[in-house]
């Protein structure tokens, strides 16, 4: 199974955290998770809610876990809330189905892993992680 390499998961945060200071938001915290859903890298930047783990961890563990970046499982959950509360609860509640959990594909299309990112809005968080990932020469699904 392909996934993330470290090198690549610190330019994903590195060039995230500099889109989010480009765009003037608040402080962000961002996790990258490999394909099976495991850490890889993880950081919060100074300011930034000291509880914001789970909930970036639980943005890129929903996009990992189902397929589906952030954007798609809150279509699902608005169109089927019930599907979306029954994953939740095979995921024992980790998974946060809103914008800024990005899937992250290889250049041949394989899911490599995704990236949860938290800080500022939902639709902020995930302009900054698609940018942490292009810079990382990876395919991001917002």
């Amino acid at each position: 199974m392909a996934d993330i390499s470290l090198r690549k998961a610190r330019t994903i945060i590195r060039k995230a955290f500099e889109k989010g200071r480009e765009m003037q938001l608040r402080p962000l915290s961002v996790v990258v998770l490999d394909a099976g859903g495991h850490v890889q890298a993880f950081e919060r930047e100074d300011g930034a809610a000291p509880g914001r783990f789970p909930i970036a961890h639980g943005k890129a563990y929903g996009a990992v876990m189902l397929g589906m970046s952030g954007s798609a499982q809150m279509a699902r959950a608005e169109q089927q809330p019930y599907f979306m509360a029954a994953v939740n609860g095979v995921y024992g509640g980790q998974v946060i189905p809103v914008p800024g959990g990005v899937l992250v594909r290889d250049k041949k299309g394989v899911v490599i892993g995704a990236v949860g990112l938290t800080g500022d809005t939902s639709d902020n968080d995930a302009i900054a992680a698609m940018a942490g990932i292009d810079a990382a020469g990876l395919i991001g699904e917002a």
